[in-house]
């Protein structure tokens, strides 16, 4: 069964997306390997449930909807990050990914 080609660009555009945005968290994180890999994996993963949250939601119901899926991702992170790395994880990550604003 062959795969719809507009939703597989989709799919590698938000790979390629992930792994840019493991690669500014992995120094500043100092990521081992196996660490570098789940976080990617993790990072694709919510990507895709952002995507999702935008195609479907708008305005406040979009923002509540992200800032929830923002919490659910911090505590996944917890899992893959040590205590250290999960604080400084906390720090930078408004800067790599900024949470979208409402325009009025």
């Amino acid at each position: 069964m062959a795969q719809d080609p507009i939703l597989q660009e989709g799919r590698e555009a938000l790979e390629e997306r992930a792994e840019t945005i493991t690669d500014k968290y992995v120094d500043a994180l100092g990521l081992r390997a196996e660490q570098e890999l789940l976080f990617r994996n993790k990072v694709e993963e919510f990507l895709i449930r952002e995507q999702k949250i935008k195609e479907a939601s708008k305005g406040d119901d979009m923002l509540n909807k992200m800032v929830a899926l923002r919490q659910n991702e911090m505590a996944e992170m917890a899992d893959i990050l040590t205590r250290l790395q999960l604080q400084e994880y906390k720090k930078v990550r408004p800067t790599i990914q900024p949470l979208a604003r409402v325009k009025q």
